[in-house]
């Protein structure tokens, strides 16, 4: 997962980080149809425990918020070189998130 923030503590630069947040998670959109690295592109551009390679470990339903949940059910499994991901990014409150699902278990 790619991960960027959409908050800010300080209310007066908010619009300021929602828009500099938005062109992040842009830039990370256009790395990846260029064919960069899922792993890579989460390493270069996650603000969150995913900016270890993007793994955010097993995860079951439940343990996610709505969208979130919704989309990574979605997906079809891939690897991190041929990724399948959310296009357009999913929005939740805690930022936007570029999905993808490594395997599932049963």
């Amino acid at each position: 997962m790619i991960s960027v923030p959409d908050k800010s503590a300080d209310n007066s630069d908010k619009g300021k980080l929602k828009a500099a947040n938005k062109i992040k998670i842009s830039e990370a959109m256009e790395k990846l149809k260029e064919g960069v690295r899922f792993d890579t592109v989460a390493t270069q551009f996650s603000e969150d425990k995913a900016k270890q390679g993007g793994s955010l470990g097993w995860m079951v339903r439940g343990s996610m918020v709505g969208a979130f949940q919704d989309a990574a059910f979605a997906l079809s499994p891939s690897t991190c070189d041929k990724p399948i991901y959310t296009n357009p990014p999913v929005k939740t409150q805690f930022g936007y998130h570029i999905i993808m699902v490594e395997d599932r278990s049963n």
